[in-house]
């Protein structure tokens, strides 16, 4: 599977694939960037739908940056610097963070680099391999965290940047 072809996917296949996938090599992430496809229309609309995540240190963090929204076939430029920043690690039986048990986990709240008033502190983010032969292909969920209540916000493609 290609990232074209998974970002073409209807959600009821991301969500099989979600559930299917394994977590990644989360030492194989450190100091890789990604290019990020938010497959919600509505993305389009907000001027989100293309950005870059990225990974470094150690324990393991992250963040996001904005990508010019240039289409599909355009290339992924970065138009900012780095934001919403979270760590990152494997999720957590039992807790309110346990929706893919079988996904690594993205919190934004947990990290210190976001200010206590960022929007972005309430996100919640699953990774997974949809395709364990294909090691530069992330599927993603992001979810809103609501007190305990997670509210699905989305699906995003990513696909590492050589």
């Amino acid at each position: 599977m290609t990232f074209a072809e998974l970002a073409a996917s209807p959600t009821a296949e991301l969500e099989r694939r979600l559930r299917a996938g394994n977590a990644p090599d989360l030492a194989a992430l450190r100091d890789t960037e990604w290019r990020g496809w938010n497959v919600s229309n509505m993305t389009e609309v907000l001027r989100i739908r293309k950005f870059i995540k990225g990974f470094f240190s150690t324990p393991l963090e992250g963040y996001n940056k904005p990508a010019r929204q240039n289409g599909w076939d355009g290339p992924w430029e970065a138009v900012g610097g780095r934001f919403g920043f979270y760590t990152l690690a494997p999720v957590v039986p039992g807790t309110s963070d346990s929706l893919y048990p079988n996904a690594a986990l993205l919190d934004y709240g947990a990290s210190p680099r976001n200010a206590s008033y960022r929007v972005e502190r309430v996100l919640r983010d699953y990774i997974v391999l949809p395709d364990p032969g294909q090691p530069d292909l992330l599927l993603g969920k992001a979810y809103i965290a609501l007190g305990g209540l997670r509210v699905p916000a989305g699906f995003f493609i990513l696909h590492r940047i050589r």
